[in-house]
């Protein structure tokens, strides 16, 4: 018989817990650019229109694991969100934020 998740999940405790909603949190956090597109529920010819370029830009785009800042910035700001780099130092268990690249708008181009 099937237990309600509701038991299994009393089971655990609230540290097994916390520490799976911090993994979940990890995960969902990490997608690419395509799966963030699709999850905002924005096709890619919407995405094309706002950045003014063919669908087939678009998709060119989502396929690539290379690309400028510029370019990134202004997939993100077309998606409705800003572009933030965090440099990451686990040694040092250090998180920076580049400011460089801040306040930058989508439509600042060099």
């Amino acid at each position: 018989m099937a237990k309600p998740f509701g038991a299994l999940r009393a089971k655990l405790g609230s540290v097994r817990i916390a520490q799976n909603k911090a993994k979940a949190d990890e995960i969902i956090a990490k997608v690419a650019l395509q799966d963030l597109r699709r999850s905002l529920n924005i096709t890619q010819e919407e995405l094309a229109r706002a950045l003014k370029v063919k669908q087939s830009s678009v998709s060119k785009l989502e396929s690539q694991d290379d690309m400028y800042i510029s370019t990134l910035i202004r997939v993100v700001g077309a998606l409705g969100g800003e572009l933030r780099l965090v440099a990451s130092f686990p040694k040092m268990n250090k998180e920076v934020i580049l400011e460089q690249f801040k306040g930058r708008k989508a439509s600042e181009r060099h």
